[in-house]
């Protein structure tokens, strides 16, 4: 399964499962099992970057299993190929979003000038506020 130009996933790494789906489709959903447990080894990926590692873990949040497995779980459609379509597409979703490299926040200070200026501000409103009391 390819993600990006670098990173592809083996068919040793993803292991599916399906299980009996809730909700609507009558009797047939007692019958069929049509969701699907998809079971990525995510730590143990030998084409993952380590940082790329990383964000998947806080990306996945709950998802991640103490193994270093992430774990997608797909009932959307009543069709057993449409869901196991939908848990692929997620996790590659996931995946991409994980190789994006969060932007460096540069830290800055307000100018002397805007310092001063806010100060003044301040002054003034509570001068005229001040002058709201009781007159004597």
């Amino acid at each position: 399964m390819k993600i990006t130009e670098t990173i592809t996933i083996e068919d040793w790494e993803l292991t599916e499962q399906f299980v009996r789906a809730s909700g609507p489709g009558g009797q047939n959903v007692n019958k069929v099992a049509t969701a699907v447990e998809l079971r990525f080894e995510a730590e143990r990926s030998p084409n993952l970057p380590p940082a790329v590692k990383m964000r998947l873990r806080k990306l996945a949040g709950r998802r991640w299993t103490k193994e270093g497995a992430i774990v997608i779980f797909c009932d959307e459609t009543r069709h057993q190929a449409r869901n196991r379509d939908i848990a692929r597409d997620r996790l590659a979703a996931l995946i991409v979003e994980a190789t994006k490299r969060p932007k460096f926040r540069v830290k800055t200070k307000p100018t002397k000038g805007s310092v001063r200026r806010r100060l003044e501000a301040k002054k003034q409103r509570g001068q005229v506020k001040a002058l709201r009391g009781k007159v004597e």
